[in-house]
């Protein structure tokens, strides 16, 4: 450096004062990223690569790494809430019948002559298990209404003690019912909206004997099941009470529990298990348990119907008037009956073998497009019929 190069440099430094430089060390203090908890995102989700960081927004005071707002993404495990999805929640009670339970659900109403996705959870889940996937549906149809419950005896619906545990599919199919109609009135529709009806595990058992009621009528254009088979199901129920007992009975924080479901991989998705996870523990009121997060639905209660849940679920499913839609994590859970009915093209199957019980919550994106383009192939609003042979006579045309 030249002479007069050093001269030109100390002249600056000195033009600076050392409070400019406490100044300007307080300024990068107060704009710093606090410390993010140690959990790693799983790569292998669907969502980690939209998830693993904030967009960098710089800001006029050069705070480069400024989150951007609405649902906390990244490494936290800070609960989502249902209002990020969801337009109002409802509690649907039939006055006239006080052992029925209220019902709670959350709803975003379709717009115009829109279909409604009715969206019913597995055993031990919540409404909020179809909240990001429900948001995804809407980012591609933004006219699509979506109605997620809370079955009795799971989430926050309230169950008269009683019937608290009266789990029988035929009881759930009637209140799914019941819950549809109950929001018909509540919204004053005219009359129901095209329904495409969803349902993971439990759930799907559900939403095909619904469908084999034909107690929806024309309203129903089709339903999709999500990984659920009745041969597997079954064999599966055989390992349900070791997972039980292997399963944590609480947990310390809310946080806690979240971070279980995303490190055991029940949910692969943290976003996902950042928004139902917490509509599935309750606060207990011992202040003295270190584990004071509890589940809020007992598993191992339910055990009297895990089998009526899914016997004869696959006639059912192929039998049943509408389109048919079938997702599963792999095709090792297709029994000899529904193979057949997929080489005779009964019903849409597809699989998706990075996902893994819960594969609306795993790959949200991936699930809304199928659902989505399931809707689109079953939508009658959408056909264009030949007029027919009298109505050309009337109009005197050769026929």
């Amino acid at each position: 450096m030249s002479d007069l190069q050093k001269a030109w440099a100390k002249n600056r430094l000195s033009a600076i004062s050392p409070e400019s430089f406490d100044e300007r060390e307080e300024d990068e203090t107060s704009h710093a990223v606090s410390e993010l908890p140690e959990h790693v995102d799983d790569d292998s989700s669907s969502a980690s690569s939209a998830s693993s960081t904030g967009t960098v927004i710089p800001s006029p005071s050069q705070n480069l790494f400024a989150r951007p707002q609405g649902a906390p993404r990244g490494r936290s495990l800070q609960q989502i809430p249902w209002t990020t999805y969801f337009e109002r929640e409802l509690f649907l009670h039939d006055p006239g019948s006080p052992a029925n339970p209220s019902i709670h659900a959350y709803l975003t109403s379709p717009v115009g002559k829109g279909p409604l996705f009715v969206m019913h959870h597995g055993a031990g889940s919540s409404g909020l298990s179809f909240a990001v996937v429900g948001d995804e549906i809407r980012k591609r149809l933004p006219f699509a209404g979506i109605l997620s419950i809370d079955a009795r005896g799971h989430g926050s619906t309230k169950t008269p003690e009683p019937e608290a545990n009266s789990l029988s599919l035929e009881t759930l199919a009637a209140d799914l019912i019941a819950v549809i109609l109950r929001t018909q009135k509540e919204m004053k529709w005219p009359e129901l909206p095209p329904i495409i009806l969803v349902g993971h595990s439990l759930g799907g058992a559900v939403v095909t004997e619904v469908a084999r009621t034909g107690n929806l009528g024309n309203a129903l254009l089709g339903y999709a099941v999500l990984d659920v088979v009745e041969g597997s199901a079954i064999d599966a129920l055989q390992s349900m009470r070791s997972y039980l007992t292997t399963r944590p009975a609480g947990f310390a924080t809310l946080e806690a529990g979240i971070d279980w479901h995303i490190r055991s991989r029940t949910i692969r998705n943290s976003l996902s298990a950042r928004t139902s996870v917490p509509a599935l523990l309750t606060l207990s009121s011992n202040a003295s348990d270190s584990r004071p997060w509890k589940w809020k639905t007992d598993l191992g209660a339910t055990e009297p119907f895990w089998e009526n849940w899914f016997a004869g679920l696959s006639k059912k499913f192929l039998g049943a008037r509408g389109g048919k839609l079938l997702l599963l994590a792999g095709t090792d859970r297709l029994d000899t009956e529904l193979t057949i009915g997929q080489m005779q093209g009964k019903y849409a199957l597809q699989v998706f073998p990075e996902a893994g019980h819960f594969i609306h919550e795993d790959l949200p994106e991936k699930t809304a497009v199928s659902l989505v383009d399931f809707y689109k192939r079953n939508d009658r609003s959408a056909l264009v019929l030949p007029p027919k042979v009298s109505d050309l006579i009337k109009q005197g045309k050769k026929v």
